[in-house]
């Protein structure tokens, strides 16, 4: 298997030929500027532009794409610092990768990376004691599929002062099987029973870790916020978390004081398995949370209302929320109207089943009177006037029929199959403009805005 240094000299050095390399020997003109040449060609002369050698590249870019290339280590450690002196962002993922110290290496010679892309490669053995870690400033981690147990992942967080972001997805996480020190106390003096199927003493107690902003941990099977509450005493200052496709099933927390790191301000909780809105109510408590995803959640399958008016009860009940499900930014006129419809929508509701955001809503836009339910529906069935030569007749049509469902009940009246009937719809209001025929045989009636006093020509094919 090749090394990293192999897959980027066969990448990025073994294809720098020149631009004329295998062009044939062109002549020059004394006449023509040095850029042009000139070659004879039967009885015509034609003209060529001569196009520089490329310079041999002496470093890759900034940008270092490896991916799927088989990888199992660095090679030469001065030729990779010579080559990729500009590197940045590092995308290794599918490789075959299994020794963390020689990860750890091509960071050392790689001194201006930042990002790193390690997803599915064979990373899960214990990572060991490294005697001289060596300085890097790595600020965003990905490490999906690689199944790291949790000492693996401390030891890099120890090693990783600086990070920022970190991706830990579907990486089959039943439990979060690390906590900061400063949980300890409360560990011994509370004890946690319940909602963690792991017992106390395999958890790792070690550092918070402050530097990072940003943890994605999509599609691990985690069902207790519990676990989640770890992450955040790990993580205090997160400001972005991402839950989708995780199986959690509720957001009570075992005591409040458990999560009291509420600095989130981006929550992704996307196809969780929460079927009440207490779990809303729990999310409105976040005070700094401003753009959150809630959807594919069994809770909304089971309401009886539209996707508007969902939307509109979410609102209300999540007053600092300024972005909600991807859309845009909620406005001011939008979280009004949302919050008097929801006023509305629990006004005649029993007072068990109000929730506590009622009151506080109606101290602020007061006992408001239901709206009037006004249909906008159009009428089923209207009064149309037929035409077929001498014969004229109003009859009541089913404006959702199609054009043939419509030649079909008219066969009787004018004794003409379907196949030989031609029609033609002649609105009252536009009579100036002529008929208009009815020539799509699935077309619905109601498409054509008939209305009661407009007429249908009828004609036979010749």
């Amino acid at each position: 298997m090749p090394s990293l240094l192999e897959a980027l000299e066969r990448k990025y050095f073994s294809e720098c030929e020149f631009e004329n390399a295998h062009e044939p020997e062109l002549h020059k003109r004394a006449d023509l500027p040095n850029d042009f040449t000139v070659t004879k060609c039967g009885g015509r002369m034609e003209f060529s532009i001569f196009i520089p050698r490329l310079s041999p590249l002496t470093s890759v870019p900034a940008l270092l794409v490896l991916n799927d290339c088989d990888i199992d280590s660095a090679g030469d450690f001065e030729s990779i610092q010579e080559k990729c002196q500009r590197v940045r962002e590092l995308d290794l993922a599918q490789n075959k990768l299994s020794d963390w110290q020689e990860v750890f290496n091509i960071l050392k010679h790689m001194p201006r990376i930042e990002f790193l892309n390690l997803s599915k490669n064979q990373l899960g053995s214990p990572l060991r004691s490294l005697a001289e870690a060596p300085v890097i400033n790595l600020k965003s981690l990905v490490l999906n599929g690689t199944y790291l147990d949790w000492q693996c992942v401390d030891a890099l967080l120890q090693n990783l002062p600086v990070l920022q972001e970190l991706h830990l997805s579907l990486n089959n996480y039943t439990n979060v099987l690390i906590d900061a020190e400063e949980a300890e106390r409360r560990l011994q003096e509370d004890g946690e029973a319940g909602q963690c199927d792991c017992p106390k003493e395999k958890r790792r107690i070690t550092k918070a870790h402050p530097a990072l902003k940003t943890l994605h941990f999509t599609g691990n099977p985690i069902e207790h916020w519990q676990e989640i509450c770890r992450l955040g005493r790990l993580f205090p200052n997160l400001e972005a978390l991402v839950l989708a496709d995780c199986p959690i099933r509720s957001l009570q927390a075992e005591e409040s004081r458990d999560c009291d790191s509420h600095n989130l301000k981006l929550l992704n909780l996307s196809s969780a398995q929460l079927n009440c809105w207490s779990a809303i109510d729990e999310l409105a408590k976040f005070q700094q949370l401003q753009n959150l995803r809630v959807k594919h959640w069994p809770l909304w399958e089971n309401l009886e209302c539209t996707e508007h008016e969902r939307r509109q009860l979410l609102i209300a009940r999540l007053p600092n929320v300024e972005m909600l499900n991807g859309g845009g930014k909620i406005g001011t006129d939008e979280r009004i109207d949302a919050e008097r419809a929801f006023v509305r929508h629990y006004m005649d509701k029993p007072e068990a089943e109000r929730p506590a955001r009622y009151k506080e809503l109606l101290q602020v836009h007061g006992k408001l009177d239901p709206l009037v339910d006004v249909s906008l529906k159009p009428d089923k069935r209207v009064k149309v006037i037929f035409n077929y030569g001498e014969l004229r007749e109003s009859r009541f049509v089913d404006i959702y029929l199609t054009v043939n469902d419509l030649k079909a009940k008219l066969e009787k009246l004018v004794n003409l199959p379907p196949n030989k009937m031609r029609l033609f719809y002649l609105d009252q209001d536009y009579k100036e403009f002529g008929p208009e025929e009815m020539r799509f045989p699935n077309k619905k009636l109601y498409s054509y805005n008939i209305q009661s006093g407009d007429e249908i020509i009828i004609d036979a094919k010749k």
